[in-house]
This record gives structure tokens, C-alpha cells and sequence, in this order.
């Protein structure tokens, strides 16, 4: 066979040069044996062992706790709440009146923001604490529900000279229904419709990812509405359904990561490195929020739709609740962080493929330390930033520090904050270390394994150089016709006869 001559020093097959023949068994070996894939079939194998099982029991969780719809009330509606229907209106007629005519009553002219806070206005006479800016005259809209069964049918508005949201005709509006109210007071306008900015603005977002981002960026957005899609079919009815919430972030959260991480990072052992890193760290985030929260007594009910949702679904647990949101809330900038990390020990590797498992984790854990001091400060900003309104209350109470930072209010957000920042802090060396590990033993067992390859290479050349130096053939086997032999002195070849 003509592999078989190359691959021992033979003579090349007739009509082929010797630096082709070696050059073509040199090719055809690297194609067997060549640069190992990025992960051994042997790790693919125990990494498998660890995320089957695990995936598994998450689809089998899906099943077992997937809600049928949002339960019911065991009560009547309140009518008042969210929870009264809402359908699409239009502004037709904006008109001037006195106030008195329509029984709102101004402050008096030149009352501060004290004396506005006590005018009998109407529902949104809460904003007159600019002065004169309260002052001026009442407006009455007319407003056509455009949706449901009563489409077509018209009521009236009244906007008051310090109301925050103002009206334009032929503006689209968000109007909620009281079936248990007057017929006359049955609407009223509860929102505007924003459809078209949001929907300008998520269009450019779209855009804008798919342009930078390319195949990426279009991966990044399935993943996206894929998490969208668990957390209001899942989560959410699942939470209301009575399910544990932890249990249900967990779950669902889990669902999130594998399909977002292997959509967007292929299906390969370095996103199954990332997976195993950010599962270990929402099990530690999860028992430190666990054991804090109930360390710290929290009981999770510390704003109007926290107690709202617990008044309509008593059978919440609210302190389950807040645990969930932790989890979610971190498992974001958990993927961001074990990406990363785990591309980084990867291009390590390749950078120096002879390092050692400790050089490359000391090399990715100093861009590790870097990603911490950025990601823990994205954290608290988020934070702080999702409760401005609230730290501008503390900042004027009349309360000592350490009483305003103590109180449940502040001390939920804190606890939020550092029990997620602990879990990211943690993924960055436990991810790395998985990673460099996991590339290190690939890297032992394709070194073992490609020696003794380049070792019969290496012979085969010497072989080839040795027969064929001397100007003979091999032993055994005629010199093929045509094909010329290297001169030992001159290197010439010798001309066919």
C-alpha cells in the first residue's frame, strides 16, 4: 500500500517525488492524529455525567410545576386594584372649566407645597407643591373606550391644574373598567399608551445588537424572549399557582441559563464549564439569602405591591418571594461573569498550550479580579439605582444611620445586594478553577497520546532519509522506475534512464 511504504521509508510510489510522497504522509498523519479537539471525548463524558442529570430533573420540575393559568381569587375582585380589566381609549375633546365647576377647590395664591398637599382636588392633586405652578385653570377630557364590548362609548375626565399626566386630543390612553361601579364612573383613565416608543425603542435595540453582534446578536435575542417566555409562562403563574418560590426560581432559572448559555455559546464543553460555574454559584447564593433572610427576620412584605399581591393570593410566601427575586436578580450578571472567565482560561490555553493548570488559573484570575471590582459595582448601582426613591426618603429622616440601615425597608435591599454580590465574587475563582482543570487534563491526555505518533513520524523520515541518502531503495524492494533518487554527494538526482 502506498500509506504503508511512506508511512515505513519505502520508496514513494512511481511517479511521485520523494518530497511529495513524505510531504503527503506527513499531511495524512496530521489528519489522524492532529491538534486535540478542545475538549477529550473521555472530559466530555464526565461533564455529560454531571448536566444530563441535572437538566433532566430541571425539564421534569418544569412538568411537574407548570401552572395551567393564573389562579382565580377566592374572593370578589376588588375593582379598584390591578386586578380590574384594561382596554384601549382615545382622547376626542379637550375642553377649559372653572374648577369650582367641576368641585375641585385651588389652593390659595402664594400657599407653599404644605397648604396644596390639603386641597380637595381630585385624585391627583398630589404634585401642587411647586407654588404656582398648581394654579391655573381645570381641563375636562372626553374619552372614547375604543375597546371590549362597550367600544365606542364615551365618558368624561377631569384634569386638574397640578395633575402629573396631561392630555392632548387624539392621544391613546389606557382605561380601566369597574364592572361593580356607577355606569358613569365605570371607566377611567389609568395609563397612557406607550405602544409605539416601545416599540421603537426595542426595534433599535434589536437592531443595534444584530449589527454588532451579527449571528451572536440574533442567538442573544432568541435567548432573550426564551427568558421573557419562562419568566411570565412559568414563573410567575407558577408563583401565584402556590408553588414554592424558591423552589419555582430555581426551576426557572435554571431552564434560563442552559438554554441561553447554549444557544448563545454553542453546545460545546466550554459553555458546560460556564453552566457547572454558575450553577454552583446560585446554590451558594441561595443559602446565603436563605440563612440571612431568616437570620435578619425579613419577611419580604415591605412595599404596596408586595402587600397587594399577598392581599389578592394570601397562599403566597412573600419571604419565599424574596429569596426567588435574589436569584433571579443575580443569575443575569452570574452568565456574564462565568462567560467570561471560561473564554478567557480557553484562549489562555491556546495562547500556551505546554502551561500548567495553576499558571493558566493565575493568569485568567487576574482578569478575574478585574471583571469582580467592575461586576460587584454594577451590582450596588443597579440596586441603588431600582431604589432611588426610596435612599432619597432615608436621606432626610430624621433617624440615625445605623437605625435607617437596620430598618426592613433598607436592611432587605442590603441583604439583596451583598448575598448576590458574594454569589458573583465566588463564580469568578470557581468557574476559573473548573476551567483551567478541565483544559489542563485535556492537554495531559492529547500530550500522552500524540507522542508516540510524532515518534513513528519521526522514524519514518529518518527511514526514509536513511534508504534513500545512499542513492538505494529499500531493502527488499526494487527501485521503483522513473522516480528519481537523491545523490548522496551533490544532493543531484540521477536522470531516468
Amino acid at each position: 500500500m502506498q500509506t504503508g511504504g511512506e508511512a515505513y521509508g519505502h520508496a514513494p510510489a512511481q511517479g511521485q517525488p520523494p518530497a511529495q510522497g513524505h510531504t503527503h504522509g506527513g499531511h495524512g498523519h496530521g489528519h489522524g492524529h492532529g491538534p486535540a479537539a478542545p475538549v477529550s471525548r473521555h472530559l466530555r463524558k464526565v461533564i455529560a455525567a454531571v448536566l444530563v442529570p441535572f437538566a433532566v430533573a430541571v425539564l421534569a420540575g418544569l412538568v411537574v410545576l407548570w401552572p395551567g393559568g393564573t389562579p382565580g381569587h377566592h374572593h370578589d375582585h376588588s375593582g379598584v386594584g390591578f386586578d380590574r380589566p384594561t382596554f384601549g381609549a382615545k382622547v376626542t375633546k379637550l375642553v377649559e372649566v372653572d374648577c369650582g365647576d367641576v368641585n375641585v377647590r385651588q389652593p390659595p395664591s402664594g400657599s407653599g407645597g404644605g397648604s396644596a398637599g390639603q386641597s380637595g382636588g381630585g385624585a391627583q392633586d398630589g404634585g401642587g407643591g411647586a407654588g404656582g405652578a398648581a394654579h391655573g385653570p381645570c381641563r375636562k377630557a372626553t374619552v372614547k373606550v375604543t375597546e371590549g364590548k362597550d367600544a365606542g362609548r364615551t365618558f368624561t375626565e377631569v384634569v386638574t391644574p397640578d395633575a402629573t399626566r396631561t392630555y392632548e386630543v387624539g392621544q391613546k390612553v389606557v382605561v380601566g373598567y369597574s364592572e361593580k361601579a356607577p355606569r358613569a364612573l365605570q371607566y377611567s383613565v389609568v395609563d397612557t399608551n406607550r405602544d409605539v416608543p416601545m416599540v421603537l425603542l426595542a426595534g433599535v435595540f434589536a437592531l443595534v445588537v444584530v449589527l454588532v453582534g451579527r449571528l451572536r446578536g440574533v442567538l442573544a435575542l432568541v435567548g432573550l424572549v426564551i427568558s421573557f417566555a419562562v419568566l411570565t409562562l412559568f414563573i410567575l403563574p407558577a408563583i401565584l399557582q402556590g408553588s414554592n418560590p424558591l423552589v419555582v426560581a430555581v426551576i426557572g432559572g435554571s431552564a434560563i441559563m442552559l438554554a441561553t448559555l447554549y444557544l448563545c455559546h454553542g453546545l460545546s464543553a466550554r459553555t458546560s464549564v460556564a453552566v457547572l460555574g454558575t450553577l454552583v454559584s446560585l446554590l451558594l447564593i441561595g443559602v446565603l439569602g436563605s440563612l440571612f433572610i431568616d437570620w435578619a427576620q425579613l419577611t419580604g412584605n415591605t412595599d404596596d405591591q408586595t402587600g397587594l399581591v399577598h392581599g389578592l393570593y394570601p397562599g403566597i410566601e412573600v419571604k419565599g418571594l424574596l429569596l426567588a427575586g435574589v436569584l433571579i436578580g443575580s443569575l443575569g450578571v452570574l452568565d456574564d461573569v462565568t462567560v467570561t472567565q471560561t473564554s478567557a482560561v480557553w484562549e489562555l490555553r491556546e495562547a500556551d498550550p505546554g502551561a500548567s493548570w495553576h499558571k493558566i488559573y493565575r493568569s485568567a484570575m487576574r482578569i478575574g479580579r478585574d471583571h469582580i471590582a467592575s461586576v460587584v459595582n454594577t451590582l450596588v448601582l443597579a440596586y441603588a439605582g431600582a431604589a432611588l426613591p426610596l435612599l432619597l426618603l432615608f436621606s432626610i429622616a430624621r433617624s440615625d444611620v445605623t437605625m435607617v440601615a437596620t430598618s426592613e425597608v433598607v436592611a432587605e435591599e442590603i441583604v439583596r445586594t451583598l448575598v448576590g454580590s458574594i454569589g458573583l465574587v465566588a463564580s469568578v475563582p470557581v468557574t476559573t478553577l473548573l476551567a483551567a482543570l478541565v483544559v489542563s487534563a485535556d492537554r495531559s491526555r492529547a500530550a500522552s497520546a500524540t507522542v508516540p505518533a510524532s515518534a513513528s513520524a519521526s522514524a519514518s523520515a529518518d527511514g526514509y532519509r536513511g534508504g534513500g541518502g545512499a542513492g538505494h531503495s529499500a531493502p527488499g524492494r526494487a527501485p521503483s522506475p522513473g522516480v528519481p533518487a537523491p545523490n548522496r554527494r551533490g544532493g543531484r538526482r540521477r536522470k531516468p534512464k
